[in-house]
């Protein structure tokens, strides 16, 4: 069954909101990524190597808040009320394709499903309706 979480994105200060939330909800970061961690040919911004690709802060047994930093040179801008996305994580690989297709059906695919360097099934949209959405499958649960 398909779980989702809320996914937000910041103009740089994504670390310190994270612990700012970490210092209300409580708990402990399992993954922080920054920008100098993602393989890439072209070199980064210096600017940009320390934001946050990916952090996520659990905030009970079937929520996580999830978010990264966004920056022009990623040819993304941040703007107030278009900065969250909805993620959903599922069970498998099929699961994944048939919310992905079903959900972004008559929207705008900005980067299909493929597997990726985290080790997940990933692919993000906007549907008919304007609404953000991210499909992630993780392959490591298949190890657990």
């Amino acid at each position: 069954m398909a779980t989702i979480n809320p996914y937000l994105t910041f103009s740089g200060n994504c670390e310190e909101a994270f612990n700012f939330y970490r210092s209300v909800f409580g708990g402990e970061f399992p993954y922080v990524g920054r920008f100098k961690d993602m393989p890439s040919d072209e070199p980064l911004p210096e600017a940009e190597v320390n934001k946050i690709m990916h952090i996520s802060l659990p905030i009970s047994q079937e929520t996580v808040l999830m978010g990264s930093d966004s920056s022009e040179a990623f040819g993304q801008a941040t703007v107030a009320g278009n900065n969250f996305s909805i993620s959903i994580n599922t069970d498998s690989e099929e699961e994944a394709e048939r919310l992905f297709n079903g959900l972004s059906a008559g929207g705008n695919v900005t980067m299909p499903l493929n597997k990726t360097f985290w080790g997940a099934y990933f692919g993000m949209f906007t549907d008919k309706f304007g609404i953000q959405w991210m499909v992630n499958y993780d392959y490591n649960q298949e190890e657990q």
